[in-house]
């Protein structure tokens, strides 16, 4: 999802007495304050005129993002299950579609409210609450030969078959279809990346799952 602000401190003040108030919010959900718990305002018997100042509440920078895991990892006759994590602060923007990563965390629950928490009555949802990320798929310029790797590049490179054996190797689980694989080859490392003169860039290579029943793709 989009970063977003989370509320950390809430702020307010109330028109009456002057007073500052200061609501420490622990929760993604809270309930704001409607009477003001000065003095002032208590001797008086008046609940104030309390105002949400939003330039002196503390925010925190917030994003949701949803995992899945491998399809080699994944049982035979299942769907890969996925997972919701929460990203705050430093570890925002870490993350991006298509991206192999690990992440450590608190297995955390969220309970339903409202309606919904009457007819789910003690079920409640999960999520993960990320402390640390962790990148296994690298980028092509960040990615650094190890052992013979370079030579077997280069072996591949002077194969006359290596479009075919390329095609093959995506979803090997999925027998045939080999102009579709090659179609599907060609869009994940066949274009370069453009940048359009008013500074907008364009990726050309696309990310692609293949799910579903064995033998369609």
């Amino acid at each position: 999802s989009d970063v977003k602000p989370l509320m950390q401190v809430a702020v307010y003040t109330c028109e009456d007495c002057g007073f500052e108030i200061y609501q420490e919010v622990t929760a993604r959900i809270f309930m704001p304050l409607f009477e003001c718990p000065s003095r002032r305002c208590v001797m008086n018997k008046s609940k104030g005129n309390v105002i949400l100042q939003l330039r002196a509440s503390k925010f925190l920078r917030f994003q949701e993002a949803k995992i899945q895991e491998l399809a080699e990892h994944v049982p035979k006759g299942h769907i890969p299950r996925t997972m919701t994590v929460h990203l705050r602060g430093e570890l925002t923007r870490k993350v991006a579609p298509g991206d192999v990563v690990e992440l450590s965390g608190i297995f955390l629950p969220i309970p339903y409210v409202g309606f919904r928490a009457m007819r789910a009555g003690l079920v409640a949802d999960t999520y993960l609450e990320a402390m640390s990320v962790s990148h296994f798929k690298k980028k092509y310029e960040e990615y650094e030969l190890r052992g013979d790797e370079e030579e077997q590049i280069k072996h591949l490179a002077e194969d006359g078959d290596i479009y075919d054996k390329l095609a093959r190797s995506l979803a090997p689980e999925i027998f045939g279809h080999e102009d579709i694989k090659k179609a599907l080859l060609l869009l994940l490392v066949g274009a370069p990346h453009r940048q359009l003169k008013d500074g907008m860039k364009i990726r050309g290579d696309l990310h692609i799952c293949l799910m579903g029943d064995p033998g369609v793709a």
